[in-house]
């Protein structure tokens, strides 16, 4: 059998950061499995004998290895910090959004659903989009629930 492709070798304040970082259980449980796993590797042991101590399933210490190689110690938490995402609706076509669904619902419905009003905005000559999902459109409206949109949507609270 090789020789493992990502090893872990902690410096002593890793270990012992990792250490505290477990011993305060404020955390999210991945974020402890992840570091768990961290020391577990460093004291030599197989992914197989880790997945049994940790209780993980066996993909998980090769990830966390591979993740820890690459990014260090931040690889303990599962998002990579320099992912950004970009909006889809800005502020004026929030506004349009908005004032589609507190307006009457199109003919042959008795409401505004999701899907019809991300096919309306796409629709808009005033808005350029290629295409809009209607989970875009549930984000948006959520976020203003002072709107009487929700109530046409069927949102009784």
């Amino acid at each position: 059998m090789g020789r493992k492709q990502h090893v872990v070798d902690l410096s002593a304040e890793e270990r012992r950061t990792l250490e505290w970082f477990i011993s305060t259980s404020e955390r999210k449980s991945e974020d402890n499995t992840r570091a768990r796993i961290l020391l577990k590797a460093d004291d030599g042991l197989t992914d197989a004998e880790i997945c049994e101590h940790v209780g993980c399933s066996i993909g998980t210490p090769y990830n966390a290895r591979k993740n820890y190689c690459e990014r260090g110690l931040a690889a303990i938490h599962r998002r990579k910090p320099d992912r950004e995402y970009e909006r889809k609706l800005d502020g004026k076509a929030e506004a349009h959004l908005i004032k589609l669904a507190c307006s009457d619902p199109p003919e042959g419905h008795a409401r505004w659903t999701l899907h019809l009003l991300a096919d309306e905005l796409v629709a808009l000559d005033e808005i350029d989009f290629e295409s809009i999902s209607h989970e875009t459109v549930r984000q948006r409206l959520k976020k203003r629930p002072e709107t009487p949109s929700l109530r046409l949507l069927g949102d009784s609270a």
